[in-house]
C-alpha cells in the first residue's frame, strides 16, 4: 500500500509506533516466540467462497496456516482510522487492516494490483481508468465497489477534516475528477499529466462507506473508528481485522476472513492467525523481549545492542539484518505557526510562541546558527556508536535514487555560529552565560521530544550541551509521542520539536506533498497555510508541481534539489544524523523480506507463515 510522508515516532521496535502485562506478556506470548510451536499444518479452514477475481500474491513460495508474529511497539496507536492517521504509531497499524488500488513491492519496487487487478492510461495522458477486482469485499462480507473507492475519496477531499492524504490529490490548486461508470470500474482525471497518478491514487485507504458514511454526514468522521471502537464493529478492506486491543498492552490483529488475496495454490491469505503489536515503555525493554525470546522482530534497535546481536543470531536462531541507512530523517523544527482559529487567551493571528520568540524562531540567521552549533561528526560515535550518517533530507543517503549529495547544508562550525548570533546584536551581558537579545530577553527555548525513544532524548541532550556553548539556553522535555503529535498538529504547544519524518512508499519525494506544500497537513513549521506566506513557500509549490507532473526523471530531481536547498538554506528543519538499519528478526519465517522501504517488517506480511519445525 503507498503511504505519504508522515510522523515517525517508532520507535516502534517493531516499526510505526504502537506491559502492565508483563506476566501476562510473558505467560501467554512467550511459546509465540522464537523456538516457539511450529504452525499446525493447515489449521485453518476457509469458510467462505474464494472472490471471482483474487488477487494472487507473487512470492517466493507458499507457506503454512496458523501461528502468531510478534512484534514490539513503544506507543500505541492514536487511532484506527486509516483517513485520520499520520503517525507511525498508528498507521503500521492501519495500512494492514485496509488496501488501497494499488500496492507497492518492496522487494521489486514497483507498484503492484491492489482492489484494482488493472489500470491504464489514456491517449491524453490525463485519464486513468482503474478496473476493480470482482469478488472483493469488506471484513464483514459486503462487496467492495466502485461506490468505496469514490466515498474514500470524498472523505480525502473534504476540506473539514482535511486528511493529509488530502495533499497529495491537488494539483495547481485543483482536484482530480473520479466518476465511477460502473460497479467495478474507476476512472481518474488529473488536471495535467501526472507521473505518480497510480502512488497518489493509492495512497487513498478504501472505506466502507456502508458503515462510515452515516457517521461522516452527521459531522463525525473524524472520531470514527477510535480506539475504543469494538473490533467487531471495525470493517477493514486489508488483509486482517482488529482482533483485540488492550490500551498499554498490545493490538492483536486477525485474519480477514474476506480478504481477496490468495496464494499461489489458491490458498486464501493471509496465513497468519494473528500479528500480535506487544506495547514496551521503551527501546531497553523491547531489546530484553527480543533477547527472551518474546518478540519476532525489532524494527528499532539501539545501536549498542548491534554488538549483541551479531554475536548471538547463529545460536539464538535469529539473523540480524543490514539494511544501510534508513530512509527516516531526525531534525529540530521551530514553531512558526500562528493562531489560525480563535482561541482562548490568544488572537487570530498572534504567533502561538508569543512575539519575543517568534522574532527569534522565524529569523533563518538564528536557525542557521542552531544548525552550525550542533557538533553531528561527534554526535555520531557517542550516541549511535558510529552506526549512522550524516544526513540533510528527507531522502536519505539510503535513498539510492533521489538521494542529492551536494545540497545546501550547515553543518558544525561553532566560530560562524557565535559569528552569527552576534550579528543579531545579542550578546551576554550579564555574564551568566546565556545571550540576550536586543530587548534583554535571554535566548532560551524548550525542546520536546518523544521519551520513549532513547535516541532522540539522547540527541535532545547533546543539542541541549552544545548550543549552551554559544549562549543558547535549552530546556528538554520529554514526553508521550502521541502527546507530541497533539502538540505538533492541533495545539501547537511547543517552541522546537525534534522528530522524525518517515519516507512516504515508494520513497519518492512527490509522496511527501503533505509536508512540502505550503497548505499540507504536515507542513511542520508552519501548516495549513491558506497560501503561500513566503516567496520561498511558493517556489517549493511550483516546484513540487513538477516533481509531480513531469515524466522526465531528471527533471524531477532537478526540481528536487532546488527544494532542498531552499529548505536547507532557510534552515526550516534544522537536519540529525540518520541511523544504520540493523533489524534483528527471527528464523521461524518464511517470506519475509526486510527491505530499507516501510514498513520494514511486515511490508508482506500477508504471505508470512511460520516454518514447519525440523523433527529427528
Amino acid at each position: 500500500m503507498s503511504v505519504s510522508m508522515r510522523f515517525e515516532g517508532r520507535r516502534r521496535t517493531g516499526f510505526r509506533g504502537l506491559l502492565t502485562a508483563a506476566v501476562l506478556a510473558a505467560g501467554a506470548l512467550a511459546a509465540c516466540g522464537r523456538g516457539g510451536s511450529s504452525a499446525p499444518a493447515e489449521a485453518y479452514k476457509d469458510q467462505h467462497p474464494l472472490p471471482e477475481e483474487p488477487l494472487v500474491a507473487a512470492m517466493p513460495g507458499a507457506g503454512a496456516y496458523g501461528g502468531r508474529f510478534v512484534i514490539g511497539e513503544t506507543v500505541g496507536p492514536k487511532t484506527f482510522n486509516p483517513m485520520m492517521a499520520n503517525e507511525t504509531s498508528s498507521t503500521d497499524i492501519t495500512n494492514r487492516l485496509f488496501t488501497s488500488l494499488a500496492g507497492f513491492n518492496n522487494a521489486t519496487q514497483e507498484a503492484e494490483p491492489a482492489l484494482a487487478k488493472s489500470w491504464s492510461l489514456a491517449d491524453d495522458k490525463l485519464t486513468w481508468t482503474f478496473n476493480l477486482r470482482k469478488g472483493a469485499a469488506f471484513s464483514d462480507g459486503t462487496p467492495i465497489t466502485s461506490a468505496d473507492v469514490l466515498f474514500s475519496f470524498q472523505v480525502a477531499y473534504d476540506p473539514t477534516i482535511h486528511p493529509s492524504v488530502q495533499d497529495l490529490l491537488v494539483m495547481n490548486g485543483k482536484k482530480w475528477d473520479i466518476t465511477a461508470p460502473d460497479a467495478y470500474t474507476v476512472v481518474i482525471r488529473t488536471p495535467q499529466p501526472n507521473a505518480m497518478t497510480v502512488s497518489l491514487a493509492a495512497s487513498v485507504p478504501v472505506l466502507p462507506k456502508h458503515v462510515l458514511e452515516p457517521v461522516y454526514t452527521q459531522g463525525g468522521f473524524a472520531s470514527a473508528y477510535t480506539v475504543g471502537t469494538e473490533p467487531a464493529k471495525l470493517i477493514t478492506s486489508g488483509a486482517f481485522t482488529l482482533k483485540q486491543f488492550v490500551a498499554g498492552e498490545k493490538t492483536v490483529l486477525g485474519r480477514n476472513p474476506y480478504y481477496f488475496g490468495v496464494d499461489s495454490q489458491q490458498r486464501r491469505l493471509p496465513y497468519l492467525d494473528e500479528l500480535v503489536f506487544l506495547t514496551v515503555p521503551d527501546q531497553d525493554a523491547a531489546d530484553l523481549k527480543f533477547r527472551a525470546g518474546e518478540l519476532d522482530g525489532l524494527d528499532n534497535t539501539k545501536p549498542e545492542n548491534f554488538g549483541w546481536y551479531e554475536q548471538n543470531q547463529a545460536n539464538a536462531n535469529f539473523t540480524l539484518h543490514d539494511l544501510g541507512p534508513e530512509l527516516s530523517s531526525n531534525y529540530i523544527t521551530f514553531n512558526l505557526s500562528p493562531v489560525r482559529k480563535p482561541t482562548p487567551g490568544k488572537t487570530v493571528g498572534q504567533p502561538h510562541v508569543g512575539a519575543t520568540k517568534y522574532a527569534w524562531f522565524n529569523n533563518p540567521v538564528f536557525r542557521r546558527a542552531v544548525s552550525m552549533a550542533i557538533d553531528r561528526e561527534s554526535m555520531i560515535p557517542s550516541i549511535f556508536f558510529g552506526q549512522a550518517v550524516k544526513n540533510w533530507s528527507t531522502t536519505t543517503p539510503g535513498n539510492k535514487v533521489w538521494h542529492s549529495p551536494d545540497i545546501t547544508k550547515y553543518d558544525y562550525n561553532l566560530a560562524e555560529s557565535k559569528k552569527l548570533l552576534a550579528s543579531l546584536g545579542w550578546k551576554d551581558a550579564n555574564g551568566d552565560g546565556v545571550l540576550e537579545d536586543t530587548k534583554g530577553n535571554p535566548v532560551t527555548f524548550t525542546l520536546k521530544t518523544n521519551s520513549d525513544n532513547v535516541l532522540r532524548v539522547s540527541m535532545a541532550n547533546f543539542i541541549r550541551d552544545d548550543l549552551a556553548k554559544v549562549g543558547i539556553k535549552v530546556t528538554l522535555v520529554p514526553l508521550d509521542f502521541n502527546t507530541l503529535i497533539s502538540n505538533l498538529r492541533d495545539d501547537f504547544q511547543y517552541d522546537a520539536i525534534l522528530l522524525g519524518l518517515q519516507t512516504g512508499v515508494p520513497p519518492d519525494p512527490g509522496m511527501g506533498q503533505n509536508v512540502w506544500r505550503s497548505s499540507g497537513r504536515t507542513h511542520q513549521w508552519n501548516p495549513s497555510q491558506p497560501k503561500p506566506e513566503t516567496p520561498q513557500e511558493a517556489e517549493i509549490d511550483r516546484l513540487m508541481d513538477v516533481i509531480v507532473g513531469n515524466p522526465d526523471l531528471e527533471a524531477r530531481k532537478k526540481a528536487w534539489v532546488e527544494v532542498q536547498n531552499i529548505v536547507n538554506e532557510q534552515c526550516w528543519f534544522i537536519w540529525l544524523p540518520t541511523r544504520v538499519a540493523k533489524l534483528p528478526l527471527s528464523n521461524r519465517f518464511g517470506n519475509l523480506q526486510p527491505s530499507a522501504i516501510p514498513h520494514r517488517l511486515l511490508w508482506n506480511i500477508d504471505r508470512v507463515f511460520v516454518k514447519a519445525r525440523a523433527t529427528t
